[in-house]
């Protein structure tokens, strides 16, 4: 089923407001995963939602929650989610992050008691759109075994750093090969296999499998170099706001606790460097430097960070977004239970 950007946002919204999720809170929620649909990356997109609102049933997610700053000192903040959207929390948390920048030249927000956000390049976006470099990390339920272990103690941990200017060089990355929902993407829309390096099964055994792997760990990005990138995460995140740590993190496919993410926002004003013009366009050169290079064997030219991303979404603005057929039959049955009318699909 393919349908247009908007009319998925709005359906979104609406089972949101449904579920009780005040008007606001509901459109920020549902333009973050439809975004992430319109970039390409449908395992963050609305494949979450069903879980977010069996979240808000379980009383994980607080959606009339607005957390409280904690302290504010210098260019630092420390905020508590109090278990409110992690998209309503990131916001609030980037913004206070540029306004610290604004005065200070750095401004950094740490953020405990949150749930999960949805694509970490949303946020790093936002702090580029508002003129500064953007970066946002967070920690998550635990997927990954520490390097030499095969129990899972770190998540998958993600890294996104945006820039400010025209087609920005933008990068959102795991610390594992791939996101577990990456894989429960793969599960949705029937694949029985997955490519090699992604994940292993419980006894640390690497697998091609989707069902095994959903029920195994996740591959660390690079092996122990994965492992110790996961775990600079969870020392700027958890470690330095007080929140939940590893084990102690839950998760979106798991109800039986809340979730209790914490997260990390910086935002750089590159003009207490250069001027921005100036910056634009080393930038620019710097990337016609990376794509001067002659392609490899069996590629056509060489891409940056954002590249493939971008390409999607001019294609899925112009055609509509695709949806998996497990990610639309559960937003189908949220649906029918909510007596909310269904999109339209694209013409």
């Amino acid at each position: 089923m393919t349908f247009p950007y908007e009319a998925l946002a709005a359906f979104a919204q609406q089972l949101l407001e449904r579920s009780g999720v005040p008007s606001g809170k509901a459109n920020l929620v549902a333009v973050s995963l439809t975004a992430s649909n319109l970039r390409g990356v449908d395992s963050h997109g609305l494949q979450l939602l069903p879980q977010y609102l069996e979240q808000i049933k379980a009383g994980n997610i607080q959606p009339e929650s607005d957390g409280h700053v904690i302290s504010e000192n210098g260019a630092c903040l420390l905020f508590d989610g109090e278990r409110a959207f992690g998209q309503h929390v990131a916001a609030v948390c980037s913004d206070h992050a540029v306004r610290l920048s604004q005065a200070h030249g750095l401004g950094m927000a740490v953020a405990r008691e949150s749930n999960h956000y949805g694509a970490a390049a949303f946020w790093s976006q936002r702090i580029a759109d508002a003129g500064c470099i953007g970066i946002t990390i967070c920690n998550a339920s635990s997927l990954v075994a520490p390097w030499q272990g095969k129990q899972p103690r770190l998540g998958t941990n993600p890294i996104s750093v945006a820039l400010p200017g025209p087609r920005r060089w933008l990068l959102d990355m795991a610390t594992t090969t791939v996101a577990m929902n990456k894989i429960v993407n793969a599960s949705l829309s029937g694949r029985e296999t997955i490519p090699p390096g992604w994940a292993m099964d419980a006894e640390g055994n690497p697998t091609t499998s989707t069902a095994v792997a959903i029920k195994g760990l996740l591959m660390p990005l690079g092996g122990y170099k994965g492992s110790g990138l996961a775990m600079m995460v969870e020392i700027l995140c958890a470690v330095l706001s007080g929140g939940a740590m590893s084990t102690e993190v839950g998760g979106v496919y798991n109800r039986a606790k809340p979730m209790r993410t914490s997260q990390m926002f910086l935002s750089i004003d590159p003009t207490r460097f250069l001027p921005m013009e100036d910056f634009v366009e080393r930038m620019t050169r710097l990337v016609a430097m990376m794509k001067s290079s002659a392609p490899a064997e069996g590629f056509d030219e060489v891409m940056v960070a954002g590249d493939p991303e971008w390409r999607i979404e001019e294609q899925r603005r112009r055609d509509g977004i695709p949806l998996s057929d497990g990610a639309w039959t559960a937003l189908r049955e949220a649906a029918v239970s909510l007596n909310v009318p269904l999109p339209s699909p694209a013409s």
